[in-house]
């Protein structure tokens, strides 16, 4: 009874029922914060300390020992420590976040340092404990110990410095030597970095202020943008300028995610080789941790673009090629006609045509490859005039009502579309996706003329297979007869595709 009676009286001169209280409503108050979690170890050893401590005086008491007092002092530092720890929570994990203030870490730990130092040199002059004369005989000791922790004393004012000035701040993706990634901590020693590789690099704050850091996507006044670059050769063959405006217009025309729309891509001339020239492709990442994956987006949309147009990525002059190359570009050209040719009779819209005619296009039908995503035609596009094939992967036909975008179907291997605005000039009538990478063929008004212009009256049996998969696609919508509900309207179909064909195509009257 009566040791309990002095641990009452010891913790009432050491004020623990108050630092009990404020560490009751600081980590109260701190669960129901959206703030970091405060660290509660620290602030957990000196309220241990200072129990233990009251403890200790409480039984010095009890037994009428002299050493009392000395118990008490520690006793006291303890609490007052533990104190400014749970002020510390209070402040800033409650009230600076209801505030909508924002503290960096080392500054609350430099804070809390400096005011538990005070509160212990407080708590011992009080006591009676003068500490000037053990500092005025410390001279050489601190002197020594200034030198051994000058590293330490350069990484927290470093860390200081950085955190009070801006210069960097959690969440930037910085570049300093050779370590490139996103800080994700300023601590007091160090600076903490997640690179891409998963890996954490901690370096130090004093090689930081030493060095020089580069900071990715920061610019006064401008979104969070980094320009990337993307180098490819191409050969003298094809003129720089048409080079120049496929690239560009196939990057900028994809509304690829992660690349800004505003500042454009761009496409320069960077280099004249011995046999290419050098070219790099500029865009602006709005994501700065998809820098990899969208650089392998741009260059497969590159690689595309440069295979529709016909222009090829550069091989080294020096490369040597030993085969039989006149075999083997007649065997080459054979298999690939006979490839054509068979996309051509999967039409029935070309299988009106002679097996000369049908020869004579696929030698002009023109291999167009789209990646995974590209828009192979846009909806009311008025100046393509073109079919395009499919021979290989699956595209998706949507239109645009209301402002949505409405799938429509599916087209796989076989399938064609862009009939009417090859044989009537006709805007697209919808919007076709490649949903995987496609490989089709392309057929242009041009070679197709000159095949017409051969034998005008082809336009007369183009137009009755046109009004036929015209009624047939009206009755397959509606669930109607063909054969009992179609005929006049099949013939006034026909009718007036024929002249629609006949004056697309300049053949005058017939």
């Amino acid at each position: 009874m009566a040791f309990l009676y002095a641990l009452w009286k010891e913790a009432l001169l050491a004020h623990t029922f108050w630092l009990l209280t404020a560490l009751v409503i600081a980590l109260v108050a701190s669960r129901f914060s959206a703030s970091t979690e405060p660290r509660l170890r620290p602030l957990g050893f000196f309220l241990s300390m200072h129990l233990l401590s009251l403890l200790g005086a409480a039984a010095l008491a009890v037994a009428g020992s002299s050493f009392v007092d000395e118990i008490r002092i520690p006793a006291a530092v303890f609490g007052g420590v533990a104190f400014v720890g749970a002020t510390a929570v209070l402040l800033f994990h409650v009230i600076l976040p209801r505030l909508r203030l924002h503290a960096p870490r080392i500054v609350e730990d430099v804070m809390v340092a400096i005011f538990s130092v005070v509160t212990a040199v407080t708590i011992t002059s009080r006591a009676g404990i003068n500490l000037s004369g053990l500092i005025a005989t410390s001279a050489v000791l601190t002197a020594i110990l200034g030198f051994s922790l000058q590293d330490v004393i350069g990484n927290v004012a470093g860390g200081l410095a950085l955190q009070l000035d801006n210069s960097i701040e959690v969440g930037d993706r910085i570049k300093v030597n050779d370590v490139s990634g996103r800080v994700v901590e300023i601590r007091w020693r160090y600076t903490a970095i997640e690179t891409g590789n998963w890996e954490t690099v901690l370096v130090p704050n004093n090689v930081l202020m030493k060095s020089q850091v580069t900071v990715f996507g920061r610019r006064q006044g401008k979104p969070s943008y980094l320009r990337r670059v993307i180098h490819f050769n191409v050969d003298f063959r094809y003129q720089p300028s048409d080079v120049i405006d496929v690239v560009r217009d196939a990057v900028k025309n994809a509304k690829m995610p992660f690349v800004a729309e505003d500042p454009a891509p761009s496409c320069v001339l960077l280099d004249l080789g011995e046999s290419y020239g050098r070219y790099a492709l500029r865009y602006w990442l709005t994501d700065l941790d998809a820098d990899t994956p969208t650089d392998s987006d741009v260059r497969t949309r590159i690689f595309f673009a440069l295979e529709r147009a016909g222009m090829h990525l550069a091989i080294p002059a020096a490369s040597v090629l030993v085969t039989e190359e006149a075999n083997r570009a007649a065997q080459k050209h054979a298999k690939r006609l006979s490839r054509r040719k068979q996309l051509l009779e999967m039409v029935p819209l070309f299988q009106t045509l002679s097996d000369a005619e049908r020869t004579e296009l696929a030698e002009q039908l023109k291999y167009a490859p789209f990646t995974r995503g590209e828009i192979i035609a846009h909806q009311g596009d008025a100046e393509q005039h073109c079919v395009y094939l499919i021979e290989d992967g699956t595209a998706l036909v949507r239109i645009s009502e209301n402002g949505r975008q409405l799938p429509v179907k599916k087209l796989g291997p076989g399938s064609f579309f862009g009939e009417m605005s090859l044989l009537t000039g006709t805007p697209r009538l919808a919007t076709v996706v490649a949903e995987t990478d496609v490989e089709c063929f392309r057929l242009e008004k041009g070679p197709f003329q000159r095949v017409i212009e051969k034998r005008p009256e082809l336009a007369r049996e183009l137009a009755a297979v046109l009004a036929q998969r015209a009624e047939e696609l009206r009755a397959a919508r509606e669930g109607v007869d063909v054969a009992s509900d179609a005929a006049p309207s099949v013939v006034k179909a026909e009718r007036d595709l024929f002249v629609r064909i006949r004056n697309f195509f300049e053949l005058g009257a017939s």
